[in-house]
């Protein structure tokens, strides 16, 4: 357990904003890396958030629940959201591998 750098699991100033706001208590990212695991903080503003799980998984297995913590409606709108914001380098495909990060504010 340590404490990460916010800004390398949190890859913009949107999402940080919306994790600040309590909209985002989950992100996923891709499986080549790996930025936290359970236990580790980061802080935000002076604000201490801890993860609480990381799941690796595939694309496939994410749930309705799993894109509300992402900050979408539902998986499709998760679906459509991430391949807007990554124009021409990210494909949905279910077996692609990503792990799951999940935090919550202390």
């Amino acid at each position: 357990m340590g404490e990460i750098d916010p800004e390398a699991l949190l890859p913009n100033e949107h999402v940080r904003n919306a994790v600040r706001e309590g909209e985002v208590t989950q992100l996923s990212r891709g499986a080549t890396t790996r930025y936290a695991e359970t236990g580790d903080t980061f802080e935000l503003d002076g604000e201490a958030f801890e993860i609480v799980a990381v799941e690796e998984r595939t694309l496939g297995e994410l749930t309705d629940a799993d894109a509300r913590r992402e900050g979408s409606a539902d998986l499709e709108a998760y679906r459509e959201r991430m391949v807007a914001v990554h124009p021409g380098d990210f494909e949905w495909d279910e077996e692609s591998a990503i792990v799951s990060y999940r935090f919550e504010r202390r």
